[in-house]
């Protein structure tokens, strides 16, 4: 889920949200990567469904999706990264490193 993938994935996810179901599931047992683009996607999905009194969860994370949703609640609430590009490569030194790629 990348800056090529994540328009299409807005489009469809936005949709579902849009139902208004009281609780809907990403099933990522097939996600193998995640840029800045797709959790932006995730969180302003999120941020929507919390709005109208529902939920939008994430499940069967591996191990290096679910390192990048753990970064990112121990950020600060301010910006700490210059630009995307040095989120994005950020996130992916870290995904690498949990599926033990250097």
């Amino acid at each position: 889920l990348n800056t090529d993938t994540a328009p299409a994935f807005e489009q469809r996810l936005q949709s579902v949200v849009d139902n208004k179901y009281a609780l809907t599931v990403l099933d990522m047992k097939d996600l193998e990567y995640i840029s800045s683009a797709g959790l932006r996607v995730i969180f302003k999905a999120a941020k929507q469904a919390k709005a109208a009194g529902n939920r939008l969860a994430a499940a069967n994370r591996k191990p290096h999706i679910d390192k990048v949703f753990e970064i990112l609640k121990a950020l600060p609430d301010m910006t700490v990264f210059a630009n995307d590009q040095e989120l994005d490569d950020y996130l992916e030194s870290m995904q690498n490193k949990v599926k033990g790629e250097q």
